[in-house]
């Protein structure tokens, strides 16, 4: 016998079906707002939607963000964040040391850019514990900026202005090595402190630039970004080159001149010890691709390519 309520059980549940169906279209543009990116440590990083307010702990950091096209999403940043000259306008909240907690969250960001190497770990912990989201900032080599700066434009939804900086970036690096061969025999001692010798290793994006200028950095077998060496090791390695790479032009040529009593070296023969000052080196932004481009000439200056 046909049930006479079956018709009012079919008519609820088609209204419950419709409501919630009406319920997750509601909900859709929440879910594909949902955005999971990487940052240059290739950690995850879970954002309702692409960053809108962002705090920035390095210099370089705070330029990579601007070329990338999300400069006005920069809220607060680093002493010593002046490229580009917009960045000069942005409310400091200390430096990649050390910064202003309570300031920074007033600031309300949706993420912290910090610099890997550079932002220490127990302030990058400090940030974690009151549940600020981390994206680490990291640029190893030449081809290490446009990368980076895609994943920025990711992170910001500017993913078209990051895109084409980044190519023109890369182009400018694939120029810049394809310029001059390499000098398998030229080695440099990057000098970046006096007392003690303190020099870069492997894994520096300054190495990388001086490959690509043509020449080998007399101590990149070491692992350390920013190791000390002996006076004993350097005359070992007896550098045909040294590279100062101080502050400043005076600080620099006063770490060369330390180096005249040792006139056996073979970096003492005449043009072959450079006093380089050049802040976009360590900032690690896209500046670095200029101040390589500046580096390199200087370098063929004083020994030109051979036929």
């Amino acid at each position: 016998m046909r049930d006479r309520r079956s018709p009012g059980r079919w008519y609820l549940y088609v209204c419950c079906m419709l409501a919630l169906s009406a319920m997750l279209s509601a909900m859709l543009p929440a879910i594909a707002a949902a955005l999971t990116v990487q940052d240059d440590d290739f950690n995850a990083i879970e954002l309702p939607a692409p960053a809108n307010r962002i705090v920035s702990l390095s210099p370089g950091a705070t330029a990579m963000l601007f070329a990338a096209g999300a400069g006005d999403r920069v809220v607060g940043t680093s002493a010593y964040s002046d490229e580009p000259a917009a960045a000069k306008r942005i409310e400091r909240i200390g430096d990649a040391q050390s910064f202003d907690l309570e300031r920074i969250l007033t600031l309300r960001p949706d993420v912290v850019v910090v610099w890997t190497g550079g932002t220490p770990a127990a302030e990058v912990a400090r940030l974690q514990g009151v549940g600020l989201r981390i994206y680490h900032q990291h640029v190893k080599r030449l081809d290490d900026i446009p990368d980076s700066l895609r994943r920025l434009g990711a992170l910001t939804g500017t993913s078209p202005e990051a895109q084409a900086a980044a190519a023109q970036l890369a182009q400018r690096i694939v120029a810049l090595r394809s310029r001059y061969p390499q000098k398998s025999a030229a080695t440099v001692l990057i000098q970046v402190w006096d007392r003690p010798i303190y020099t870069v290793g492997r894994d520096q994006v300054i190495t990388d630039v001086i490959h690509a200028c043509g020449f080998r950095n007399a101590f990149e077998d070491l692992n350390d970004v920013s190791p000390a060496v002996t006076l004993e090791s350097v005359l070992a390695r007896d550098p045909d080159y040294i590279l100062a790479l101080g502050s400043n032009q005076n600080e620099a040529q006063s770490w060369l001149q330390q180096w005249h009593q040792f006139a056996s070296m073979k970096a003492q023969r005449p043009g072959h010890t450079i006093a380089w000052s050049d802040p976009r080196l360590p900032t690690l932004g896209p500046g670095v691709v200029d101040a390589a481009e500046d580096l390199c000439r200087a370098l063929q200056a004083v020994d030109p390519p051979r036929p």
